[in-house]
């Protein structure tokens, strides 16, 4: 008996001096043991724009979506022939990375992240929070983070919370609140970051627009009226600027490798119709240099039938926006302009709708690189640009959809809003003529949120593409 206490005895020693050594051998003398703010917020920001440029979300889907691009092979998404596994990245890096990450510097004790940053991590976090509502509709907000199995928040409700939240990140953010390290967007520029927190409130202020008039103009009278201001230049426009490889544009990386999409044929169309001059710089001239024009790819064919349009006759996406360089815009200057001449439209704050209009497509060449007044006036004066008071949601629906070339969830969401321009799906999709209206949520939330999902969808609607979402009336 004493023998086998003593084998015992021995046998968890061994073990507990097990246990000792591989936690010391299992230790990256390098790491860190406490996550740094500024660490945090150079990852969120750039895995945030690669979530909101890269392929997934943009190019294979809502770029698509609004004829900006088009699949010239493997046509299965411009078809929507696509499943709830295909929106998954959307979901699963905005809940598991940038919303985690960015509760962990509000969590922060104040000797670890001030209130700048986290005034920033607000900022950021609504506005991921804004893409997945956006893109799904129903989504977990307030349990979010909080829960295994978080309830899932009405659009509207989301939409109203996210006010709430950004007003507060603007109370947090000030100049004298200490410096921000770890900015790759405004250099831990304060003043900026103000600014975009109230043109957040204002973009969101017209998502509600049709649903909540009042409360739409006041969150319009809010966000322009405080001291801090909007986006004012383009030197304000939110966007991340990348590198060389192995940190390039995401789009710019899926072109070294492949050549599967093409600038749509309905867009190099409407440039052609306005005379556009941003037409060079959103596509290039087809390889086959005997075509010697400019030639989109037509949306929605089988395979064989995108394939027959020709590799070498067609015209690739423009290479300013395929450069290893190449910015992630992801709030405007010159969207600002046109949130701005919308709130005019609409009566909820004074000013110059056409001038606002106006000076939109302004920044919009101007953040292209096109400064020439001659050539931006000759544009403006053309009937088919001119602003159109009877008819505002044509005019700024129209022009707004071209000036967001390249930031597909913004333009679909815009675009479902506004209702223009209109598109036709093409002839081989699949859902009936119909252009998807929102992302499927995850096949995960089925089975691992089952009673939070099937009560939101009891509400929403059911799990479709077709499916439309609260802010989406007409």
């Amino acid at each position: 008996m004493l023998k086998r206490i003593a084998y015992i005895t021995l046998f968890a020693l061994t073990l507990t001096s097990c246990s000792d050594d591989l936690d010391e051998i299992n230790k990256n003398p390098n790491a860190t043991e406490t996550p740094l703010a500024p660490y945090l917020l150079t990852g969120t920001l750039k895995q945030g724009a690669d979530l909101y440029w890269g392929s997934t979300n943009n190019f294979d889907s809502s770029l698509l979506f609004v004829q900006h691009w088009a699949k010239i092979q493997y046509t299965e998404p411009d078809r929507f022939d696509v499943s709830n596994a295909s929106f998954t990245t959307l979901w699963n890096t905005g809940y598991a990375t940038l919303i985690t990450d960015l509760n962990t510097i509000l969590n922060f004790p104040a000797d670890q992240a001030n209130s700048n940053y986290k005034g920033i991590a607000l900022t950021l976090r609504s506005w991921t929070f804004l893409l997945l509502t956006d893109a799904y509709g129903s989504i977990p907000y307030k349990e979010a983070g909080q829960k295994v199995t978080p309830a899932y928040d009405t659009q509207k409700e989301v939409y109203t919370g996210l006010l709430a939240d950004l007003k507060q990140a603007q109370t947090l953010l000030n100049t004298a609140n200490g410096t921000v390290t770890g900015d790759l967007v405004y250099k831990g520029d304060i003043t900026k970051w103000k600014k975009l927190v109230n043109s957040l409130r204002l973009r969101i202020a017209l998502r509600i627009s049709d649903r909540e008039p009042a409360l739409a103009k006041q969150a319009a009278i809010d966000a322009t009226s405080d001291a801090a201001g909007v986006l004012s230049s383009n030197s304000d426009t939110f966007k991340f600027t990348y590198i060389s490889s192995p940190q390039q544009n995401p789009a710019s990386a899926w072109f070294e490798t492949r050549d599967d999409y093409r600038i749509s044929k309905t867009l190099v169309d409407k440039l052609n119709e306005l005379a556009d001059p941003r037409l060079p710089v959103y596509a290039q001239l087809p390889s086959d240099a005997t075509v010697g024009k400019y030639v989109g790819g037509a949306n929605g064919l089988s395979n064989s039938d995108a394939n027959s349009q020709g590799f070498a006759k067609t015209s690739k996406p423009g290479t300013y926006f395929l450069t290893s360089s190449s910015p992630a815009v992801i709030a405007s200057y010159s969207e600002t302009l046109f949130n701005l001449a919308e709130a005019v439209a609409r009566g909820y704050i004074s000013g110059n709708a056409e001038q606002l209009y106006n000076d939109a497509i302004t920044a919009s060449f101007n953040q292209f690189g096109i400064t020439n007044a001659a050539t931006i006036s000759t544009y403006l004066n053309q009937a088919v640009v001119k602003y159109d008071a009877s008819n505002y949601a044509k005019s700024i629906g129209t022009q707004k959809w071209i000036a967001f070339y390249g930031q597909g969830l913004d333009a679909f969401t815009e675009w479902r809003r506004l209702d223009f321009p209109v598109l036709t799906a093409g002839p081989a999709t699949v859902l009936d003529g119909k252009i998807p209206s929102r992302f499927f949520y995850p096949g995960t939330e089925q089975s691992l949120n089952g009673a939070s999902y099937q009560a939101a969808i009891a509400v929403q609607g059911k799990d479709l593409l077709t499916t439309k979402l609260w802010f989406d009336v007409k």
